[in-house]
């Protein structure tokens, strides 16, 4: 493993610090976990969190107007303590309440529960979206939260600008959390930036489909195939998962996984539209870049989420951060 970092142990300090520091416009390091907008949301509108480990830049980076207010770091692949959770929350105590996002991971889904529990005892009041978009193997898995969880920000926090209420954006947050799928395709395996340990092992000549973030395992593993044959497989997948039909519209997003480099992203996206459309399904918004890595994995996410005229106002929205353009 070659990177240039300095010391392990401060890893994730220093990355937040420099992010915030080259984007000093967007983003405001509050305490050494806490990325906040740069101009803070007025008191009267809700405030919308997330969380999640580092190591997956520019994940923490999704933070302004009509985005998040704050995201919560935790260390290399580990979820942010409850404690860390709850600085946020009381960082953002308000009268029209807190909007929680949490990806389904088993230790940010026990933090988030935990921090939860606390923010009751002291008053804060906080409603929670579990995004879980994964599509797995088999019917029965359940999913786990991608990169479609940047979407979701855009959507809810495009509700938040506008003054709705905690109910009204967490209604069309839930709306669009269960109206998105997404499908990973790593060709190779990430290494941990802060051991160098191999995060698992990947044939030569093979590709692995439903394979979560970090390759964790219990995806389908086949021989590699061309650009197009496998944003063909994939999107036949999430149009299965979401039961897509002609006359459907959609947003579509390609997430590099970290080495996957952007010729490779747009010929996917290139391919992966023109199967939608010769379905006759729709793209109306449309996102290419690297949302959600996992250092030097190779391959991509597929995110595609079902739009309706409600949803395509707020992806519409006007919006601002580092990462996206709006």
């Amino acid at each position: 493993m070659k990177k240039f970092i300095n010391t392990p142990e401060r890893l994730t300090a220093e990355l937040l610090e420099g992010m915030c520091a080259a984007f000093p416009k967007h983003l405001k390091l509050v305490k050494e976990k806490l990325v906040c907008r740069a101009e803070d949301k007025a008191r009267d509108k809700v405030a919308v969190l997330s969380m999640g480990g580092s190591g997956h830049e520019p994940l923490e980076g999704f933070v302004g107007p009509g985005w998040l207010d704050c995201f919560v770091s935790g260390d290399i692949f580990a979820a942010p303590g409850p404690h860390t959770v709850m600085e946020a929350m009381r960082l953002l105590k308000r009268d029209a309440g807190v909007l929680l996002i949490t990806l389904n991971h088993s230790g940010d889904v026990l933090s988030a529960n935990m921090a939860k529990q606390m923010a009751a005892m002291e008053g804060i009041k906080v409603k929670e979206i579990l995004t879980r978009e994964e599509i797995r193997p088999t019917e029965g898995e359940e999913g786990r939260g991608l990169g479609g969880c940047v979407l979701l920000y855009k959507i809810v926090g495009a509700a938040a600008e506008k003054g709705w209420t905690l109910d009204e954006v967490c209604r069309v947050g839930e709306k669009f959390n269960t109206q998105m799928a997404a499908i990973a395709v790593l060709s190779e395996i990430a290494t941990h930036p802060a051991t160098g340990g191999q995060c698992g092992d990947m044939g030569e000549k093979e590709m692995e489909i439903c394979a979560g973030q970090h390759g964790e395992g219990g995806g389908v593993r086949m021989g590699m195939m061309s650009a197009k044959d496998t944003a063909e497989l994939l999107a036949g997948k999430v149009i299965a998962k979401l039961g897509l039909k002609a006359g459907d519209e959609i947003v579509l997003a390609i997430n590099g996984s970290g080495k996957a480099t952007l010729m490779e992203l747009f010929i996917t996206f290139n391919d992966a539209k023109k199967f939608f459309e010769s379905r006759k399904i729709r793209v109306v918004g449309s996102h290419v870049g690297e949302m959600l890595t996992v250092q030097e994995a190779g391959g991509y996410q597929m995110l595609v989420a079902k739009m309706d005229d409600e949803l395509k106002a707020l992806w519409d929205a006007p919006s601002r951060t580092p990462f996206f353009c709006s």
